[in-house]
């Protein structure tokens, strides 16, 4: 995995962030590792709370959140990735006037404990026949780091059908702009939390982002979220 790590161009994932607001990768995971997720979501220990989303009008399917310590590959992936995304995130915090962010996880989560968010948030979504997410952002409490990334572990056409990662840009004055995506399997999507700079006529201002998952046709459709602070 760190060979593949080492790969990512981190100043061009940071021109496409900064172009449209998100930006996919190569494959960060191999179809066995994939498969090696997909089973954990049965497996009940792993997880520290389980959500129906039909219950609370997010959408339908379920998601389940892992419980610490993280599964080794789901925490190798959230230590390797967060150097790269903290670089982009402190270019982009300089640009709006906002709080920077330490360059390592540890430091990160240190600062959420103090902030009295413990709860890991890393997380499996399943998605069935007419499965979807509503748009929405993962804000977890006051500390709330401002890229997350998901990796697609299912077949697209072949393990399931629909099932588009969509992401919506609230432009001020203006209409917003939906931008959908189809990850391959083992393939991330870097995308906002909560809002990125976009440039205009009078420098950078923010930008409100939200996402979700059009309706799943047929199949069942597995994404690993990874989200690096953590939850009160």
């Amino acid at each position: 995995m760190t060979a593949v790590l080492d790969r990512l161009d981190v100043p061009a994932l940071q021109e496409r962030l900064d172009t449209d607001g998100v930006a996919s990768t190569q494959a960060l995971l191999t179809p066995e590792q994939c498969a090696d997720v997909i089973a954990m979501f049965d497996e009940d220990e792993r997880f520290r709370s389980t959500v129906v989303m039909a219950r609370h009008a997010f959408g339908e399917g379920s998601y389940r959140y892992f419980a610490d310590p993280l599964p080794p590959l789901v925490q190798e992936l959230r230590e390797q990735l967060y150097p790269p995304l903290a670089e982009i995130a402190n270019t982009w915090a300089e640009r709006l006037g906002e709080r920077t962010f330490p360059t390592e996880l540890d430091a990160l989560l240190a600062e959420c404990a103090a902030a009295g968010q413990h709860r890991p948030t890393p997380l499996v979504l399943r998605y069935g026949p007419g499965g979807y997410n509503c748009l929405h952002q993962d804000v977890y409490g006051d500390l709330t780091f401002p890229l997350q990334f998901l990796v697609m572990l299912s077949r697209p056409d072949e393990d399931f059908t629909g099932g588009e990662s969509v992401f919506v840009e609230q432009r001020p004055r203006q209409q917003s702009r939906p931008i959908v995506l189809r990850p391959r399997q083992g393939e991330a999507v870097v995308f906002p939390v909560h809002h990125r700079p976009r440039h205009g006529s009078r420098g950078f201002h923010r930008v409100q982002m939200r996402h979700g998952v059009s309706a799943v046709h047929s199949g069942s459709r597995h994404v690993l979220g990874i989200i690096f602070h953590n939850a009160r």
